[in-house]
């Protein structure tokens, strides 16, 4: 806030602080509901609706729509884009000049913490993401029991409809056939006309991506990006791609992760970056989990503030627009949208259906075991640690309550013939849902069986929600089950339920 007083930063230095405070504010206040609408979104999927249709009417309105069909697939596709376009405008607004110094901070710290961007990126996880995750994962219903919600849900919908990011879907078909899966769907088959409409903006969407490497490559070899000064254009374009494919590994990861959250050690790969990391991701407590999710966060977000300044357009004075366009249309390509877009789809989404499909395989690279080391190293610092006790101060002046008080635990629901259904919850291959995948474990014949009878799949859900609402109990056998300690199957349990209470964090 100093900074931008100040007039050093990108938007306060070439208007008046006044709009960038506006901006910032903005774009902080509508993170923390993007990031908890999510949340709430994916969570209460399993939830029967009719449970709060009169306490919490709007929440009603908002699962209302994201249960319909393919609706929460295409909530997570918007949503993910909003997430970018927010962090860009973050940077824009709150962005550091390369000489920013405050309050007469010793040069070496003001180089830390100012003109590195430290201060902004801390400011983004804490006010921004974290603090809002961890009130939405435990008070759903409450978090989104507003008109704020509701019009950030649509905001979400509409840019999935206007097909910018429906070049994802073909990555999606894509990484399907690959997998040798087919994407369920809760809808019925498109026809002709729907066919037509759904392919020409996967076209539209797809030129338009093309369009934003060669103008954003075209700025990076040209000098003309708000890069740092003195970054040769080749090490600027080294340094781009580098750091989207930290992001799309880290967005990949915690699918992965994920996916194996709940599989027993036997199954979760057997090379030898697989074991180590699982090790080290199950160990002890349980806790490395909601750990690496919560220093994932801060690196992410680090990274995509890096990538919004390596790629936002800057033409010096004097200098022609790129590719010699119209002053008007080099105006938007200096809102950074291009960049934004180029994250969205290349990396963050196309990595997250990557990793839906080959979890072990993310498991078995070696780069996935540094970078869990790295979020664990960041979150054990503790640079993140005040967004619990804004969570708190927030809930406390909200009035939020758990979800239990409302509508009871999942074991209370299925007593009083209210058992959750997952059919609205879409994982597996081509989806970007984090929840643990049971089914696509599943022997192919149980699967069949799953789809053909209703009833067989409310059995596997009572078992499911009986295994998560009580604690494992050794079964009384003659032979070990499995060939794992008490103390890897309680580490495992806990992991498992820390993913399902964080499984909003991230997205």
């Amino acid at each position: 806030m100093g900074l931008i007083a100040t007039s050093q930063t990108n938007l306060s230095s070439e208007a008046h602080p006044a709009a960038a405070y506006i901006l910032i504010w903005v774009a902080i206040l509508w993170l923390t509901m993007v990031e908890g609408g999510q949340a709430s979104l994916v969570g209460l999927a399993p939830v029967n609706a009719e449970l709060y249709r009169d306490s919490h009417p709007i929440a009603y309105k908002c699962t209302s729509i994201t249960n319909k069909g393919d609706n929460l697939d295409r909530y997570l596709l918007g949503r993910q884009f909003m997430v970018v376009i927010v962090v860009f405008c973050v940077n824009m607004s709150g962005g550091p000049l390369g000489d920013a110094e405050l309050w007469g901070f010793p040069s070496w710290l003001s180089g830390i913490f100012l003109q590195s961007g430290l201060a902004m990126i801390l400011f983004t996880c804490n006010v921004g993401q974290l603090n809002t995750q961890v009130n939405a994962s435990l008070c759903m219903l409450d978090y989104i029991n507003n008109y704020f919600a509701y019009f950030t849900l649509w905001v979400a919908m509409a840019i999935e409809f206007s097909g910018l990011l429906h070049s994802s879907y073909l990555v999606q078909m894509l990484v399907a056939a690959l997998a040798g899966k087919k994407i369920e769907s809760n809808e019925e088959p498109r026809n002709m006309m729907q066919n037509l409409f759904f392919y020409a903006r996967c076209i539209l969407s797809l030129a338009i991506l093309i369009g934003c490497f060669a103008v954003t490559l075209e700025a990076l070899f040209a000098g003309k990006t708000t890069m740092w000064e003195g970054v040769p254009s080749y090490v600027a374009v080294i340094v781009f791609f580098i750091l989207m494919s930290v992001v799309g590994m880290l967005e990949g990861m915690q699918i992965a992760f994920f996916a194996v959250a709940k599989l027993p050690a036997s199954e979760r790969g057997n090379s030898v970056w697989a074991v180590k990391t699982c090790n080290l991701l199950f160990r002890g407590e349980g806790n490395n989990l909601p750990g690496f999710m919560i220093g994932r966060q801060l690196c992410v977000v680090s990274c995509m503030f890096f990538v919004a300044r390596v790629t936002s357009v800057s033409i010096p004075d004097g200098e022609s627009n790129i590719f010699d366009v119209s002053d008007g249309l080099q105006r938007l390509f200096d809102t950074g949208l291009l960049g934004a877009l180029i994250t969205t789809i290349c990396g963050s989404i196309s990595w997250q259906l990557a990793a839906s499909a080959f979890p072990l395989a993310f498991l078995s690279n070696p780069i996935t075991y540094v970078l869990l080391r790295l979020c664990l190293l960041l979150e054990s610092s503790g640079l993140c640690a005040a967004a619990w006790l804004i969570a708190a101060v927030h809930k406390k002046i909200s009035g939020f309550q758990r979800d239990e008080v409302y509508i009871g635990t999942a074991e209370e629901r299925a007593k009083g013939d209210m058992r959750d259904n997952t059919k609205h919850v879409p994982v597996g291959p081509g989806h970007m849902t984090k929840l643990p995948g049971f089914v696509d474990n599943a022997p192919k014949s149980l699967q069949r069986l799953l789809k053909k009878d209703p009833e067989v799949q409310s059995y596997i859900n009572s078992i499911y929600d009986q295994v998560e609402s009580q604690q494992r109990t050794p079964i009384p056998t003659e032979e070990p089950i499995v060939e794992e300690t008490q103390e890897e199957v309680d580490a495992e349990a806990k992991a498992a339920e820390a993913s399902t209470n964080f499984c909003g964090i991230g997205y």
